[in-house]
């Protein structure tokens, strides 16, 4: 396939899809009734939710300079936001484009080889998803019986085990190509590849271990306190249960990766996640709607912000040592 029409697929077809699910939710609640629930909302709650995803994206940033440290490199906490913001803007464009936007700016602007930032950030992610793994472990300890029931109404058992097998197949077949093969892409993947353990190893040699650590559980602490006193601003949200506010806010979270930034999906995974507990179907998807706006101009505005300032920043005050 063209290399060109690869790079043109790769961009509209995620945005295509959240259009697709824009349509959808907005098929699924009339556009009077979610608008609504936007002018009835409470916005303290909404501000208070905004406050809380700001303060996980700013420790998200600081923590980021425990991990290029170790390599012997300086990370400017200013260069460490504006890079931060910038690439959740640019997911909105480009799914997961992002990462790799955060890491060109450590190398443009800090002097950090990008295999090596990448690398970081890689791990970054790991520490993320065992986060996440613990939230979806207490989730299920506290409504178990209520997800067990819905899963065996709802999920075949034979395809999810075919589904195991096919995943597990790919998984070391793909193992066993990287190891004894020589193709030139292949070896270009073993480039690059070193470059992320050095990276990922940081994460390890960082004398700040337990700060790290500190501000990961902060990180995951904002977001769900985010996702939790927004629920406030919904009469209809406003008294659920705390484990299916853990739901929903796995089942969105998991969304954001499904299109750009979530556009289409958050709503309706809010939806599906709150149907568990047989939450209305409108507040649901005016909740959900509320919560990814929210967030969405904080992102836009701050991540618009940085890309201006990067260069502006970087000029004023230039680096003046290196590695």
């Amino acid at each position: 396939m063209n290399q060109n029409l690869k790079s043109a697929l790769k961009i509209s077809l995620p945005l295509l899809l959240g259009v697709l699910l824009v349509w959808y939710s907005l098929s699924k609640i009339s556009i009077p009734v979610l608008l609504g629930y936007f002018k009835d909302a409470n916005y303290f709650w909404v501000g208070l939710g905004v406050f809380f995803g700001l303060l996980s994206h700013l420790s998200r940033a600081y923590r980021w300079k425990f991990m290029i440290e170790p390599m012997g490199y300086h990370l400017r906490l200013p260069n460490s936001i504006m890079a931060v913001f910038t690439s959740y803007l640019v997911n909105y464009t480009i799914p997961r484009a992002g990462e790799v936007s955060r890491a060109t700016v450590l190398t443009n602007y800090e002097g950090v080889p990008f295999q090596k930032g990448f690398g970081t950030i890689i791990a970054e992610r790991v520490a993320d998803l065992l986060v996440m793994l613990c939230i979806i472990s207490i989730s299920l300890l506290l409504e178990f019986d209520i997800i067990f029931d819905f899963l065996h109404t709802n999920v075949n058992p034979t395809k999810l085990m075919v589904l195991g097998l096919i995943l597990i197949s790919g998984l070391a077949l793909g193992y066993q190509i990287y190891n004894t093969s020589n193709h030139v892409f292949i070896l270009k993947i073993k480039t690059v590849f070193t470059g992320l353990i050095e990276g990922v190893s940081s994460i390890i040699k960082m004398k700040k271990k337990w700060t790290y650590l500190a501000h990961t559980l902060f990180i995951w602490l904002m977001y769900v306190l985010m996702f939790y006193v927004t629920s406030f601003s919904i009469l209809e949200t406003s008294q659920l249960p705390f484990s299916a506010i853990l739901m929903g806010f796995i089942s969105a979270s998991f969304s954001i990766a499904a299109t750009n930034g979530g556009i289409g999906s958050y709503p309706l995974a809010v939806f599906a996640a709150f149907s568990i507990f047989n939450i209305p179907e409108d507040p649901s998807i005016a909740f959900g709607w509320i919560m990814w706006t929210s967030q969405t101009i904080m992102v836009v505005l701050l991540g618009g912000l940085s890309l201006v300032f990067l260069p502006i920043y970087n000029r004023l005050y230039p680096k003046q040592t290196s590695k």
